[in-house]
């Protein structure tokens, strides 16, 4: 516009001049005198002289008329950019403000009340820093004071309140307005709502440091924590902390019995009783507001750091008491029982704890340490709390070297099945073998008492047992060609925990025996009395599936568990196989005597046969004929033997077979 301005005093300048010289010129004609001077006829012709100035007159009309045209051009361009400024801003989402250095608005787009909610009337009565928060007004006030000194204003953020008093976050860029002779008039300021934007990428930073399901820390950020209190520690020698590794006892039974819906609701009820067990020293991980802005609590120490494990970050202890005081609290309140999907589950937690010393270096180590603590507890009898000591770290390592040797072994087949021979108590014939694994290392038998435990608890165990059940399969069949008996003889294989969770259990034997052209009716499966009502509910439905293939269903084990023989009818089994820590003192104890005749005679009225396990002496065996238990096994029948020695002992089955020395050692497993 100041353009325009100054081209129209332009023309209007040159038109008066030009008016005026012409009027002088017109003038001068008509003075006296002027006509007689000269000698040229044509400078005193009157009309040559009016028809030059006239020609004068139009081409300055013209270019007048050009020059009009032209700034019409300039004004309609200038009006279509106001209009469009007018458009742009009263329909931008962003808020667009002109300020006067001063402070003063001089302009609010519309977007100011879709936004914040304030009129334009209402934002004439306020300063432009009113509706600021408190605690960026300075920042603010800073970086429009640099826009107008250097001429360039800087991308900022800050907090400013709504009209129902709400916080909103704004980005703001400033640009600055110069007047005619350079100087800085005012700030044109773009600001955007972020507020959206910023709280994702807050859920975004905290999800990533949180775990979802239960929105505690999850394992990256409780280490930084373990870190944080390592760094304290090693400063201050009177600073103390602990840390418990809590896992939740049989979670996996309820998980795979119920479902992972009930699971996950299980793991969240445990979380805040977890968290309602804790002191106030020991905070725990939830979303807190102010207004409607999401705060982290940097002093939250419950994290869950996946599946059923829990650990906890005690700072600032006095005494170890205190931190063992805390896992004993958890423990009370776990025993509480839980309410899941109409169900009432009751269930316990082993605690490991390790406290700081100058010996950690690194938070994962501190947590290592925690979680054999907890294995440790586990494997004493769940529902315990133990204190991590270095003999537990070499234990550890040793565990670890088994691991790995037990997957390499798995790798060169190092693993072979040995069987033990069941026999008839009526007449000594043998009518079965169980299959068992060992572990050839180095030429030399591993005693299974050394790695089973270990390979069931890391699982290795699914693979070793199926390549048991495929070997012993093949095995029985080709003794059903070379031994043919009526009724033929059967194999009996061990289903252990890991191994009975498996989903898939059941079509996987379906598959060998088909496979193998084998009687699923000579195959008897075996499992653990403890397997079996650990979940009464899932174990039956197992059991039926087993039923249904046609396999015969033994309960191995029995009376060292927590199950009464009134349970078992509901359960399709064919037999018990009673645990050999009976039989062992059937000849010099008299209540253990009589706990096996109860066991056989309840058994025989449920319709099962029985199988005693563990038979070492001959005395045993007259009991145990005496009391009409069908079958037994043991190391006085024979040790687990190779498929060579077991054709040689079958070899025998027509005539009573020779007893063999009693030994002491256990004659199974």
């Amino acid at each position: 516009m100041r353009q325009v301005e100054t081209r129209e005093w332009w023309l209007w300048g040159f038109a008066v001049t030009v008016t005026l010289v012409l009027t002088v010129g017109i003038v001068s004609l008509t003075i006296p005198g002027i006509q007689s001077s000269g000698t040229s006829p044509y400078w005193y012709d009157l009309r040559d002289w009016v028809r030059g100035l006239a020609a004068l007159v139009l081409l300055f009309d013209i270019y007048t008329a050009y020059q009009q045209l032209q700034l019409q051009r300039v004004r309609r361009e200038l009006a279509e950019k106001d209009q469009l400024f007018q458009v742009i801003t009263e329909n931008a989402a962003d808020m667009i403000a002109v300020i006067d250095n001063n402070g003063q608005r001089l302009y609010n787009s519309p977007a100011y009340q879709k936004v914040l909610g304030y009129s334009a009337e209402d934002l004439k009565s306020t300063s432009s820093i009113e509706q600021i928060h408190p605690d960026d007004r300075d920042r603010v006030a800073e970086a429009a004071a640099k826009a107008r000194s250097t001429g360039r204003g800087e991308r900022l953020e800050y907090q400013v309140q709504h009209k129902d008093g709400t916080w909103r976050i704004l980005e703001s860029t400033a640009s600055v307005i110069r007047g005619r002779s350079g100087e800085i008039e005012s700030l044109v300021v773009v600001n955007r709502d972020i507020t959206d934007r910023k709280r994702a990428e807050e859920r975004l930073a905290h999800n990533s440091l949180h775990d979802s399901l239960t929105n505690l820390p999850n394992r990256s950020l409780f280490l930084e924590r373990v870190r944080h209190a390592l760094t304290l520690s090693q400063r201050h020698r009177t600073y103390k902390f602990a840390v418990l590794f809590i896992d939740i006892d049989q979670f996996k039974l309820f998980n795979d019995s119920l479902g992972h819906t009930h699971g996950d609701e299980l793991l969240v009820q445990i979380a805040k009783r977890l968290s309602a067990s804790l002191r106030g020293t020991d905070t725990i991980s939830r979303p807190k507001f102010v207004g409607d802005k999401e705060v982290v609590d940097e002093t939250e120490s419950l994290a869950r750091l996946g599946g059923d494990e829990f650990t906890v970050l005690i700072e600032d202890i006095r005494d170890s008491s205190d931190a063992i005081r805390v896992a004993e609290r958890i423990q009370e309140r776990m025993q509480l029982p839980f309410h899941v999907g109409g169900h009432e589950v009751v269930t316990s937690a082993s605690i490991g704890i390790v406290f700081s010393a100058s010996s950690y270096g690194r938070p994962d180590e501190v947590v290592r340490d925690a979680e054999i603590a907890m294995y440790r507890a586990k494997r004493e009898g769940k529902a315990l709390c133990r204190v991590f000591d270095n003999a537990m770290h070499v234990l550890a390592v040793k565990r670890l070297r088994l691991e790995t040797e037990l997957r390499k072994a798995l790798e060169l087949g190092e693993f072979r099945v040995h069987y033990q021979p069941l026999l008839s108590l009526p007449d000594q014939r043998v009518v079965g073998f169980e299959a068992l694994s060992r572990w050839e290392k180095n030429g030399t038998l591993v005693p299974p008492g050394e790695f089973i435990t270990v390979a069931d608890e890391t699982g290795i165990i699914l693979p070793i047992n199926r390549l048991l059940l495929r070997e012993a399969c093949e095995q029985l069949r080709a003794w059903h060609r070379r031994f043919p008996s009526d009724p033929p003889l059967r194999m009996s294989v061990n289903i252990t925990p890991k191994q009975f969770a498996q989903p898939d259990l059941v079509p996987q034997m379906a598959a060998v025996l088909e496979e193998l052209g084998m009687e699923p009716r000579n195959l008897d499966v075996e499992i653990t009395e403890t397997i079996a009502m650990n979940d009464a509910e899932k174990s039956g439905q197992v059991l039926k599936e087993l039923k249904a293939l046609g396999v015969h269903l033994s309960i191995d084990d029995f009376g060292t568990g927590y199950s009464s023989l009134s349970r078992l009818h509901a359960f399709p089994v064919d037999a018990l196989k009673i645990d050999r820590a009976f039989i062992s003192k059937i000849g010099a104890d008299a209540e253990s005597l009589e706990m096996v005749r109860v066991i056989v005679m309840l058994a025989h009225n449920l319709g099962l046969s029985v199988v005693a396990e563990g038979v070492e002496t001959a005395e045993q065996m007259e009991q145990l004929t005496q009391m009409d238990c069908e079958v037994a096994q043991g190391f006085l029948f024979s040790r687990p033997v190779d498929h060579s020695s077991a054709e040689k002992f079958l070899e025998q089955h027509s005539k009573p077979v020779p007893l063999l020395v009693a030994s002491t050692s256990s004659s199974k497993g």
